[in-house]
């Protein structure tokens, strides 16, 4: 999957595993590490919805937003690179038409 960055800031973190541990210490580098090579190795998004990270959809202000857990209680934020957005008859993202993502943050929403 084509993966991309939505600011100079977050793709800074995300330039290699020394960056990332600086930001977010040793066991999160790693998740994030292993989250960012998910995203590049899968063909869809729909390839992640049963792998580590449990990858799920968002909701209310964060609607179109997707994210995996890289330690609680931090987040990899991602969201479709697409418009319009691949959707199911019911209204919901077709997560096997998504074929580019986003990188938008990491961040603890709770």
């Amino acid at each position: 999957m084509e993966v991309v960055y939505a600011n100079r800031k977050i793709q800074k973190v995300c330039d290699s595993l020394a960056s990332m541990r600086r930001s977010l210490g040793d066991l999160r580098a790693q998740r994030l590490e292993a989250r960012i090579q998910q995203l590049e190795e899968a063909s869809c998004l729909e390839d992640l919805r049963h792998v580590a990270g449990d990858w799920h959809e968002l909701g209310q202000n964060r609607k179109g937003q997707i994210a995996a857990n890289i330690g609680h209680p931090y987040r990899l934020i991602i969201e479709p690179v697409a418009d319009p957005l691949p959707t199911k008859p019911d209204g919901g993202l077709d997560w096997s038409q998504v074929i580019a993502v986003q990188i938008v943050e990491i961040v603890d929403y709770h």
